[in-house]
Formats: structure tokens, C-alpha cells, sequence
């Protein structure tokens, strides 16, 4: 009676090891990833041999829709509308944020190999962001699963950061790049 018991035990064990463990993502603005903001163009001045991505925060405006009494309007004794009242509309557009360019360290392209992306492939799909079968291409899936990972670390960029890769546990250095 006990055999079929442990049993059991044991295949509901290697089940539960087996289930998706839930992640629950740093919050917004995490200083995880690197994140550099420029006026200038170009990439920052950084160590030597340091790879740099961008991302384009574009600019967000909003037109704003206002109404304006020109004239009241007129009742007579008896409170009915004689004359109903009037008014302009004015629209006028504002700056809500403006427009921004980010610079992160990223892999350097020589080392985003086959096997590389095949892992990053396998670490995002760990965590339920990447749904397909593991390719080692980086596709259109692949990048927006990136952008979902990055998002809540504050970097909205299907482009992979190297302290992505790095909490991905992809990279665990800065890819021999720094010495």
C-alpha cells in the first residue's frame, strides 16, 4: 500500500518541477538595465570595446479642444430661450513629452551568434514570453518578446540590452568586451 503511495508522491514531484514557475518582474525604471540619455548624437563615450543600441522614444502631443461662450444665452420673462447661446471652439496642440533617444549597452554583434540567440530564445520562452519553437533566428517574435522583458525593467526596446542578456542569465559578463 505504501509503494503505490511514494509513487504517486514521486510522479507529482517531478510534475511540479516540471510547471512554469511565475516571475514577477522588477518595477518600472529598475536600474538594471543601463540606460544613458543624450542630447548630442551618436553613442556615449564609453569603455573601449563597449557596444551601444538606441531607442527612439518618439514625442507625444496632444490637441486639446476648448469651447468658449461668445454670447450668452437670452430668456424672456416666462424663462424660455429667445436667443440660444453661442461659442467658439479653439484647438490647440501641446507637448506632452518630447521626443528621446536612450543609449544602452548592448551584445556586440559579433557575439549575437546562432547559438547566442538560441538561448535567449530558450531563457524568454522560460518565462513565457516566447511561445514558438527555438530557432536561434532573431525574428519578429523573438525581438517582441525582448521588448516585453525590457519593458518593465524601463526600456521599451526590442533590441536586447546586455543587462537583459545578463538577468536572462545569457551573459554573465560584458561578453569579454571589458577588461
Amino acid at each position: 500500500m505504501t509503494r503505490p503511495f511514494l509513487l504517486t508522491g514521486a510522479l507529482a514531484l517531478a510534475l511540479l518541477s516540471c510547471a512554469p514557475v511565475p516571475v514577477t518582474a522588477p518595477g518600472k525604471g529598475n536600474p538594471g538595465i543601463e540606460l544613458v540619455r543624450l542630447k548630442g548624437d551618436g553613442p556615449p563615450k564609453g569603455p573601449e570595446g563597449a557596444c551601444w543600441a538606441s531607442s527612439t522614444t518618439p514625442a507625444v502631443i496632444e490637441t486639446v479642444t476648448e469651447q468658449e461662450i461668445l454670447s450668452p444665452e437670452v430668456r424672456d420673462a416666462e424663462g424660455k430661450v429667445v436667443t440660444p447661446a453661442s461659442f467658439r471652439t479653439s484647438a490647440h496642440q501641446r507637448m506632452v513629452q518630447e521626443r528621446e533617444v536612450v543609449w544602452f549597452r548592448a551584445p556586440c554583434p559579433e557575439d549575437v551568434t546562432v547559438t547566442f540567440i538560441a538561448s535567449l530564445q530558450r531563457a524568454l520562452k522560460a518565462r513565457g514570453l516566447y511561445l514558438l519553437p527555438v530557432t536561434g533566428v532573431m525574428d519578429a517574435a523573438t525581438s517582441e518578446a525582448v521588448r516585453r522583458f525590457q519593458a518593465d525593467r524601463g526600456l521599451d526596446s526590442p533590441t536586447l540590452s546586455l543587462a537583459a542578456a545578463r538577468d536572462l542569465g545569457i551573459s554573465a559578463t560584458d561578453l569579454g568586451r571589458l577588461k
